[in-house]
């Protein structure tokens, strides 16, 4: 079943909106839904804020409809971080369009925010809790080898005692199946259920599978990619500053890292200019050269 906006009922205070200009067709399955809600066109600032207003103040549900159709697409963006928990992705999207239909029924245009922002917070939310009261139901057995599988080793299995390496050999020969499907299916079914919220324990702090739902700096791509951001600030910036001679270094050091937080702090061209007995332009000049020549060193040492 594809994700529809009506399929969902109104709970919790959900817009209950059923968008029959979302296809002109019937949507078969979830990649002809992920195309069809790609095709809607974005909103601008001005119809957003419209839009908005107009449900906000007059109640106008063609108003919210826009407002959903067009966030849609953020729906599926945001599901998609979710598919390693062994939920369908129409599920995940359907629960999604729960947290985007509350979060337009809340949204206020006067605060200054992007409804993209604002609608995140609601979808991830609505999703969470689907996770939450689907943790303990995850099957085990997905296809139909993996379930006749498993119902075979819950008539076999004798007490709580794992299968010997004879065992595990005899019953692949009496299931036909290869000896590594019987152990992996004997370790699914022997896997006993995680929390997904840790408990508190003296206030001490817990950790939980939830602490890390779609959090992507876990992936090992991001920590890679911040590690070696890390490196290049540190040791990098050390190397390519040493590649300058004193007075492109001081050049660099006094304009670019001498700059306060709120951007104050850095030396002016004139102030240099007026250091070195030279015209602000030729200032600019060297600096523009150490700029090049530091990435340069940048490059080669990444």
């Amino acid at each position: 079943m594809s994700p529809t906006l009506s399929a969902a009922p109104a709970r919790d205070g959900a817009l209950a909106l059923t968008p029959k200009s979302l296809l002109t067709g019937h949507i078969g399955n979830i990649d002809a839904y992920i195309q069809a809600v790609n095709r809607i066109p974005l909103l601008t600032l001005a119809e957003e804020q419209g839009f908005a207003r107009d449900y906000r103040e007059q109640n106008n549900l063609d108003a919210a409809r826009h407002l959903v159709l067009s966030h849609l697409r953020l729906v599926v963006s945001i599901a998609r971080h979710y598919l390693g928990y062994g939920l369908a992705h129409a599920d995940l999207i359907q629960e999604g369009n729960i947290g985007l239909m509350k979060a337009v029924k809340r949204f206020d245009p006067t605060q200054n925010v992007r409804l993209v922002s604002y609608a995140m917070h609601w979808i991830k939310a609505e999703i969470h809790e689907y996770i939450l009261r689907n943790w303990r139901t995850v099957k085990v057995a997905t296809t139909k080898a993996q379930r006749k599988l498993f119902f075979n080793l819950r008539s076999h299995k004798q007490g709580l005692h794992a299968f010997t390496p004879d065992e595990i050999a005899g019953l692949a020969k009496e299931l036909s199946v290869k000896r590594e499907d019987v152990a992996e299916m004997e370790r699914r079914m022997s896997g006993g259920d995680i929390a997904l919220e840790g408990q508190v324990d003296d206030g001490e702090e817990t950790y939980a599978p939830i602490a890390y739902l779609a959090d992507t700096r876990q992936e090992p791509s991001e920590v890679l990619a911040t590690r070696q951001f890390d490196r290049l600030q540190s040791d990098g910036l050390s190397t390519a500053l040493e590649s300058l001679d004193s007075r492109s270094r001081r050049i660099i050091q006094a304009r670019w890292l001498n700059v306060e937080d709120d951007g104050s702090g850095g030396s002016t061209l004139h102030e240099l200019a007026d250091e070195f007995g030279v015209s602000a332009e030729r200032i600019r000049q060297i600096e523009a050269s150490a700029m090049k020549k530091m990435r340069g060193a940048l490059t080669e040492y990444a």
